[in-house]
């Protein structure tokens, strides 16, 4: 018989595609780049499956010499436009209320200042102990370093009893880095699917991970 996970001390949890929805913005802000660089453009679907690491980690890869100037161009257009397309995922509230009895952080690759804009335009900053975003700790996701940074501000030591909530395998190997439970909401299917996740615990819909917080709550 598989025994049940552990009981969770804290939950961790990612923001895009996780707990919120706001892809639009962010293929409308890399689309200004493609454009300034007479690169194709990506739809909203694409830039889903395609963004994993923060701008920082990733624009040098992508533009080489120059990213500086991308990267500004990139913020600018993001900030005018990502407010208008924010959605909380589906039950999202209701996962964050099923956790309410515990310590919660935020720990996403979205730059912290603008993450920080779009928790407070959801009326969700009150629900978090930390708000992590690119750029807050010493490295991003997958390091652990943003973990251990929301959970020192959580006060709390990392341990397979700290969820951390993701859908992408970046989160999973962020999360084992940091010592965590990796649990994968969704199926990945933009991410090479659950194997390639490779979680320690996988919830296909989030009333299932309700279901099991309740359970063990």
């Amino acid at each position: 018989m598989t025994p049940p996970p552990p009981r969770p001390r804290a939950f961790l949890f990612d923001w895009d595609n996780t707990l919120a929805e706001g892809w639009p913005a962010v293929a409308a802000a890399l689309n200004a780049v493609f454009r300034r660089r007479n690169l194709p453009e990506w739809t909203p679907e694409q830039a889903r499956a395609r963004v994993r690491g923060s701008a920082r980690d990733s624009f040098p890869v992508l533009f080489g010499d120059g990213w500086e100037d991308d990267l500004a161009l990139y913020l600018a257009t993001f900030r005018a436009e990502h407010l208008r397309h924010l959605r909380a995922m589906p039950g999202a509230v209701a996962l964050l209320a099923a956790c309410a009895h515990r310590p919660c952080a935020l720990v996403s690759n979205k730059t912290g200042a603008l993450l920080r804009v779009e928790v407070g335009q959801l009326g969700w900053t009150g629900r978090f102990g930390a708000i992590i975003g690119a750029g807050d700790a010493a490295a991003d996701k997958p390091d652990p370093a943003p973990l251990h940074l929301a959970l020192s501000r959580l006060g709390l030591a990392a341990g397979p009893d700290i969820w951390f909530v993701g859908d992408t395998a970046l989160d999973m190997r962020a999360a084992r880095a940091a010592g965590c439970r990796a649990v994968l909401l969704g199926d990945a299917a933009h991410d090479g699917g659950v194997a390639n996740a490779a979680p320690d615990a996988h919830y296909a819909e989030v009333f299932r991970l309700i279901e099991e917080i309740a359970a063990l709550a």
